[in-house]
């Protein structure tokens, strides 16, 4: 075994020969890896510039629209968006405007009939969607009497303007008359037979 004043010796002969260069770490593996990844930034570097080539190729999508096409817009789809009772609420109005008796006239019984014929008009259509929606039927019920009432009264008062006002809005109605005689209430049923009521022993022995 050698002595460790000789090793030292040996070490330091050997770093005098080869000089300082040989203890000192290499550089070819940092030269490898930056050649690496030189290599591999290449293909990525391209594969942006195609997708930058690519983009640059396609127009941008053109959404605005002309002014013929603004024009040319289908009524039907506005009249749908409208609500049905805005639409009512018009009718009303100009309803009223056409039946009133002067320009200040918001009670009369035409007035009032031309209203309520259009709302009734309304609740039907309504109910033939929503035919579960019982409260407006109750509501429709109760408007249809008050109209009813309404046409009595003004056929007591004023035959003409009923005549008018029934021949104008289409109203059905029954106009009422005096209490019903035995044969204007039964006379449109068949007769009752004359033996009714008597037993068929009754009728052996006579």
């Amino acid at each position: 075994m050698f002595s460790k004043n000789i090793l030292l010796a040996a070490i330091a002969a050997s770093a005098a020969l080869l000089g300082a260069d040989a203890f000192a770490p290499s550089a070819r593996p940092l030269q490898a890896y930056s050649g690496i990844a030189r290599t591999i930034a290449t293909p990525l570097a391209s594969s942006h510039a195609v997708d930058d080539d690519v983009s640059t190729d396609e127009e941008p999508a053109d959404f605005i629209l002309s002014a013929g096409e603004l024009d040319g817009s289908d009524d039907d789809a506005v009249q749908d968006a409208v609500p049905a009772r805005f639409l009512s609420a018009q009718r009303i109005q100009e309803l009223r405007v056409t039946h009133r008796r002067h320009e200040t006239d918001t009670g009369s019984p035409e007035y009032q009939v031309a209203g309520m014929t259009e709302r009734i008009a309304h609740l039907t259509n309504h109910l033939k969607e929503h035919p579960k929606d019982f409260s407006t039927r109750r509501g429709l019920v109760a408007l249809v009497n008050k109209r009813r009432r309404l046409l009595n009264y003004l056929f007591r008062e004023d035959e003409k303007r009923y005549v008018d006002i029934v021949s104008a809005l289409g109203i059905r109605h029954k106009v009422p008359g005096s209490i019903p005689s035995k044969e204007d209430q039964y006379g449109r049923f068949p007769p009752q037979k004359p033996n009714k009521g008597k037993s068929k022993i009754k009728l052996s022995k006579k």
